[in-house]
């Protein structure tokens, strides 16, 4: 995400630091290359004519001009003025005092809702609340399937089938969630290729019926300002509360995140980060704007760590590792829950200064899961023993993952360098981080 606006202001930046003192004419130059930087990120011309006025209106300044670093100073305001356009603060999703809530999933056709509805309850779910999910998308063929399966697969019940128009079956569905007892009710509905009269007319009739806490705007982040455009459409004519953007892994230009609040005056709420149904992430201003800026994200990797470790066996490995009894069974727990926590390279651009320090670097997924086969063709005996795996062992091996003799022995030499590695910092008395293992390599 936002990799080449990153690394575009990056260059920038390391230009800006190179001169020194600045006059006026430079920080206008300066503010002038920004500005190519974020149009070509897709950024809405509008919005960036503002951005940089409100930039140039603090940066000229005798305050800037004089101090010691003025550059760092130009950078800091950047970084500030980021964080004011993309919303400040981070808001919670409202309740309604009487429930159910209900939460209005609306968009484009392709732009992701129904699986961002199914994400939205996973979410929920996971924070205590009790969602039910309502299919009220009855123009796309399958929708209504799409929506069960991703129901089945986080274990959420849907309302389907009940009825032969959107308003009765979003009727039905807020009956049977105030019945049943259900705290949430998630609404998808249809959407269209544009905005239309039509589209329109039914998500306000659905509107009226539920009373809303929130309508969210589904936008497919890829889209650029056909995202903006189509938001400010809906924000217009039905009044959102809130963006969902998706799609959000594969976005390396940024220009709806950076143009969308700025357009509806409405705050992204969450982002989709990925298929998977976890991969949907709080939209924290503050943090974007670092990764913006090569700054890293060390909060939301914390929280991901956390969401993802299992804290039992993170206490276990502790102990081990104090022992210097780590092996490769523990060696496969570590790789299984740094998978949970979504691909490598999002998580590397959460490090401070590893985007730039890696650029170039390709991530291929799939060696982790060599590295899984390898150790699973192995015997638990061998897990535990790596010194008894001899010559024909390691053929055995190699035939039983699909991978080489060559390849078996790298890992080994890997692991065994590493084990060393624990036992020098255990014998120093240096602290392990509790459930992370050193790097391998």
């Amino acid at each position: 995400m936002f990799n080449e606006l990153t690394e575009k202001l990056d260059g920038f930046f390391s230009k800006l630091k190179g001169r020194g003192k600045l006059t006026e004419q430079d920080v206008k130059a300066a503010l002038r290359e920004v500005r190519r930087i974020l149009l070509e990120a897709d950024v809405n011309f509008r919005v960036a004519k503002e951005f940089l006025k409100k930039v140039e209106e603090r940066a000229i300044g005798e305050e800037v001009l004089k101090s010691i670093t003025p550059a760092q100073q130009v950078i800091k305001i950047i970084h500030d003025e980021l964080i004011e356009l993309l919303g400040d603060n981070w808001t919670q999703l409202k309740r309604s005092k009487e429930p159910p809530t209900v939460y209005l999933m609306v968009g484009l056709q392709g732009s992701g809702k129904t699986t961002t509805t199914g994400k939205l309850g996973n979410y929920l779910k996971k924070r205590g609340m009790r969602p039910l999910l309502a299919a009220c998308d009855l123009q796309r063929p399958a929708a209504i399937d799409q929506l069960e399966r991703v129901g089945e697969q986080v274990g959420l019940q849907v309302v389907s089938r009940v009825a032969d128009t959107p308003l009765e079956v979003a009727r039905l569905a807020k009956k049977r969630a105030r019945s049943e007892g259900w705290d949430t009710l998630i609404v998808d509905t249809a959407g269209r290729l544009h905005v239309d009269d039509a589209l329109m007319e039914e998500l306000a009739q659905i509107k009226e019926e539920l009373h809303p806490a929130e309508v969210l705007f589904v936008a497919d982040g890829m889209t650029g300002q056909d995202a903006v455009n189509s938001a400010q459409a809906f924000s217009e004519r039905l009044g959102i509360t809130g963006v969902v953007l998706t799609k959000m892994d594969g976005d390396a230009r940024g220009g709806a995140a950076l143009s969308i609040r700025h357009v509806t005056g409405q705050p992204i709420r969450f982002t989709g980060m990925g298929e998977k149904l976890d991969a949907l992430e709080e939209f924290h201003p503050s943090r974007l704007a670092d990764r913006i800026l090569g700054l890293g994200d060390v909060v939301s990797l914390v929280e991901k760590a956390q969401q993802s470790v299992d804290h039992e066996k993170a206490e276990k490995l502790a102990k081990k590792l104090k022992k210097a009894q780590f092996d490769l069974e523990d060696f496969l727990d570590q790789i299984n829950q740094l998978a949970k926590m979504g691909p490598l390279e999002n998580l590397l651009q959460m490090i401070p200064g590893a985007g730039k320090a890696l650029k170039g670097v390709q991530v291929d997924p799939s060696e982790m899961k060599h590295v899984e086969a390898i150790i699973l063709s192995m015997t638990p005996d061998e897990r535990r023993r790596p010194n008894i795996i001899n010559g024909s062992r390691r053929k055995r091996i190699a035939l039983g993952s699909g991978q080489s003799v060559q390849d078996v022995n790298r890992l080994l030499n890997q692991f065994d360098q590493m084990k060393k590695m624990i036992k020098k910092m255990s014998g120093k008395g240096k602290k392990m981080p509790k459930g992370m293992m050193p790097p391998l390599g």
